[in-house]
């Protein structure tokens, strides 16, 4: 291993969180979305994992259906009182945001079409129930983090000690030294907004970010999802109900003959560490131009001889190589669960 890499057992940026008793503490802030929804049932069959609530974003769907979605997977996975709190309706900078209906469906869970939730969301916003939570809990509340970055850059403008008392945020979004999925610069969490990302990835909170270039190594195939069908899993049919639509897109979009586990693969890295490595280094993110939304990290392989836009930040853990094997294995024992 490089000596600027780090294993499962992440530093926490010199932090003295003392390590809680009971359940790990746990905000999943979302745009669902099959592979969200394929995550968030995973957390919920977790007993190690309390989820403190879900917030919402836009980003596969818009922020309104997310919400929706939200409740509706509290409610599958036999929680619906987990509270659910809406987020931002759009990006830092305004404007409408870009959906990704084309590969989650239009109701983002793969043209299924539900029922309506039978629960409300809080009254609450987003923002203000991830800094209510984490300063109720300091050094207590992780979040994982699965779709544009909104609410934690207003949790972090709203709060200035948000990023110190947060104990971990683990991200999926990114696309390190690799090629996006929105464009060949960018992938779409951060695209979906850049100066969001950049609040966040600079403020100095003990950050964990899985990029798409770790994602995409980790797919299910046909035979998986023929796999997870015929399981005895709680919530293997309605998955595979989901997946049939996202299946399609893969092969459509990429050639690939099942899925790609992105949001599935970032709960594993904040509940298994293990079953990767890591490096760590400051990042950037482009907010404008023709990279826009693109992450750029500072490996810190160099001593430059002048200060420049990565000087002086608290660099991030970037994850660098996944166990494959033993992450699919992870992600089936939870998903076939009874």
């Amino acid at each position: 291993m490089d000596s600027d890499s780090i294993d499962g057992s992440l530093m926490n940026n010199g932090r003295n969180h003392a390590p809680s008793d009971g359940p790990m503490k746990v905000i999943i802030d979302t745009d669902p979305g099959i592979d969200d929804s394929m995550a968030i049932l995973m957390a919920f069959q977790k007993p190690e994992i309390e989820v403190l609530g879900l917030t919402t974003i836009f980003g596969n769907v818009f922020a309104e259906d997310a919400t929706s979605n939200a409740l509706l997977l509290c409610e599958i996975a036999g929680h619906p009182e987990v509270p659910v709190a809406e987020g931002s309706y759009e990006p830092l900078k305004g404007g409408k945001p870009c959906v990704a209906d084309y590969v989650h469906g239009s109701d983002g869970l793969g043209n299924i079409f539900l029922p309506s939730p039978v629960g409300k969301k809080i009254e609450k916003s987003a923002s203000d129930f991830l800094v209510d939570k984490v300063s109720q809990y300091p050094g207590d509340v992780s979040i994982l983090a699965l779709g544009p970055l909104t609410n934690l850059a207003l949790a972090i403008k709203r709060d200035s000690s948000f990023a110190k008392k947060v104990k971990k945020v683990v991200i999926l979004g990114g696309s390190f030294f690799a090629a996006g999925n929105v464009s060949p610069a960018a992938e779409a969490n951060i695209y979906g907004d850049p100066e969001a990302a950049d609040i966040v990835f600079t403020s100095g909170a003990d950050i964990v970010v899985v990029g798409i270039n770790i994602t995409t190594q980790v797919k299910f195939t046909d035979a998986d999802l023929c796999e997870l069908r015929n399981s005895q899993g709680r919530h293997s049919q309605i998955l595979c109900d989901m997946c049939k639509f996202y299946r399609d897109w893969h092969v459509k979009s990429d050639g690939v003959y099942g899925i790609y586990l992105h949001d599935p693969v970032s709960f594993v890295a904040l509940v298994r560490p293990d079953l990767f490595t890591f490096k760590k280094g400051v990042v950037r993110v482009e907010t404008q131009g023709i990279c826009v939304g693109h992450t750029l990290m500072d490996q810190g392989l160099k001593s430059w001889n002048t200060s420049n836009p990565w000087t002086g930040y608290s660099p991030v853990s970037v994850a660098w190589t996944v166990d494959v094997p033993g992450v699919l294995s992870f992600v089936k024992q939870l998903l076939t669960k009874p």
